[in-house]
């Protein structure tokens, strides 16, 4: 009795053990699940790389910037520059039109004094002073203005002779001089408006700047582009009309070496003249 409750002892004995290791299993089973379920999250997160993609894709916005920028013509330029820039396309239209007009006035003007003065000498030589009266009408320009002047007061002295050259040498200079005034001031203004709207451009940028959260360099952009073409424009404006300016004083000068030529030969030969009479 006793041997067989001993086999039934032992053949029972490897399903309690079974029994009994089957809760440990089970343990192992969660804790492993759990931490697969704490790695499952990590591993999902990994992949996402959004900051590094935006970061590649950046420059190619940047570029398609400057090449729209480096492709604006003359209205997207006028246009970016601001209201700066309708004060410096008056300015410009304006020292345009004055340069146009003075240029046609002097061409007009221009004389081959020595020709002139030899054809002159001919008819005082002469005696024709009307005939030298006559080819002052036909010749257009100061000098042979300030020489009518001085003929048609021929029979009053040397001395009013001298003073009626010199009264229509002031009118002539005050035609000769007529718009450089003009574009002096163009081309002097125009460079302060350039500097204006680079100031207010400026302004403008440091102002997004201040009120915007994040600094790019996109929000700035605009404004400094806005004061570069301003500035850019003032001096395209006032360079060429300077150089008009200059070009218009030198001949005024020469204008001026004329008349003073002119008269003092007219004088000469009036003096002459009188002193044939004399003797």
């Amino acid at each position: 009795m006793h041997k067989l409750l001993l086999v039934l002892l032992l053949i029972m004995a490897p399903f309690a053990m079974a029994q009994g290791e089957e809760p440990e299993a089970t343990e192992t089973t969660e804790e492993v699940a759990e931490v697969v379920e704490e790695e499952v999250p990590v591993a999902v997160e990994e992949p996402v790389v959004e900051p590094a993609a935006a970061a590649e894709e950046a420059p190619v916005v940047e570029e398609v910037e400057r090449s729209q920028s480096a492709s604006m013509d003359l209205k997207d330029l006028f246009i970016a520059g601001g209201n700066f820039m309708w004060p410096l396309l008056l300015a410009l239209i304006i020292g345009l039109a004055v340069t146009v007009e003075r240029f046609i006035t002097f061409s007009k003007a221009k004389l081959n004094v020595a020709k002139f003065l030899e054809q002159l000498g001919g008819y005082i030589v002469k005696g024709d002073l009307s005939g030298a009266e006559s080819l002052c009408d036909r010749t257009r320009g100061p000098v042979s203005a300030i020489l009518r002047a001085g003929l048609m007061r021929r029979d009053k002295g040397l001395v009013d002779v001298e003073k009626a050259i010199e009264s229509a040498g002031s009118i002539e200079m005050a035609h000769l001089e007529k718009g450089l005034v003009v574009l002096a001031t163009v081309s002097s203004v125009a460079p302060m408006i350039g500097f204006l709207g680079t100031v207010s451009g400026m302004i403008r940028a440091f102002g997004e700047i201040a009120a915007a959260k994040n600094v790019d360099a996109s929000l700035v952009a605009g404004g400094i582009q806005e004061a570069l073409i301003t500035t850019a424009t003032g001096l395209v404006v006032a360079i060429p009309i300077q150089m008009a300016n200059n070009f218009f004083i030198s001949k005024v000068g020469r204008f001026i070496t004329d008349m003073e030529e002119a008269s003092m030969y007219l004088v000469d030969q009036l003096a002459d003249m009188e002193h044939l009479k004399q003797l």
